[in-house]
């Protein structure tokens, strides 16, 4: 009796889940109760395991695998200023950089007051995404095919925007180049700060690795 009232009251049972025949094609974690991560492969990881890391290591002479750059993680940061004046300025931020991400931003609070900005320690000023593993990847896919090309007269990011050891970072004005986000109902068109973190030891180690994942460079 007690397992036909589990089926009735719709509970989903082991066998289900791990099929994903609850939830259509998403599969869920029975103990967690939690949507998995998905099977495929981004197709930005497979083309640096397949092309950018042999060529890496055939130009830098690289012995071993483990030498070549690459990507460990990429942040995005948003500043909300305006912050300060109505706290749903945030909540508005937030909600565009966890379209723009596909994860949940972490909001950012002032450590220390500044009377001339008005500001308090612990007054939230900003929020940011740190993005690891596939949704790196198909992050910045979307950012150097979809995002970046829709740039108004764009001719292409600086080379020289590394800080010595290899870590890329690009600045720009407004996130309704993401197509996630619905120019009418936006309050505020807002920038953000991408910054690629590699392993890379040096700039040139770094620039070749982003020419290599195409990244859309402006040509001298």
């Amino acid at each position: 009796m007690a397992d036909e009232k589990k089926s009735k009251g719709g509970k989903v049972g082991k066998a289900e889940a791990k099929s994903g025949k609850a939830g259509g094609n998403v599969s869920f974690d029975v103990v967690a109760g939690r949507p998995t991560a998905t099977k495929d492969r981004p197709r930005f990881a497979a083309h640096y395991e397949e092309k950018v890391r042999p060529a890496l290591m055939e130009k830098f002479s690289y012995t071993s695998v483990m030498q070549a750059p690459r990507f460990v993680k990429i942040v995005v940061n948003m500043g909300v200023g305006d912050a300060t004046v109505d706290v749903k300025n945030m909540d508005a931020a937030v909600n565009e950089l966890a379209q723009i991400t596909g994860q949940r931003p972490s909001v950012r609070k002032a450590k220390k007051a500044i009377s001339n900005f008005k500001l308090r320690a612990g007054q939230p000023v900003g929020c940011m995404v740190t993005l690891r593993g596939a949704r790196m990847f198909e992050f910045y896919d979307r950012l150097i095919n979809v995002a970046v090309p829709r740039i108004r007269d764009f001719r292409g990011l600086s080379p020289r925007s590394f800080d010595g050891r290899g870590n890329y970072s690009a600045g720009f004005t407004e996130q309704v180049i993401f197509p996630e986000i619905n120019v009418e109902k936006i309050g505020k068109v807002r920038g953000m700060d991408v910054t690629i973190v590699t392993t890379a030891r040096t700039d040139e180690e770094g620039r070749e690795l982003l020419r290599l994942m195409n990244m859309p460079f402006r040509q001298r």
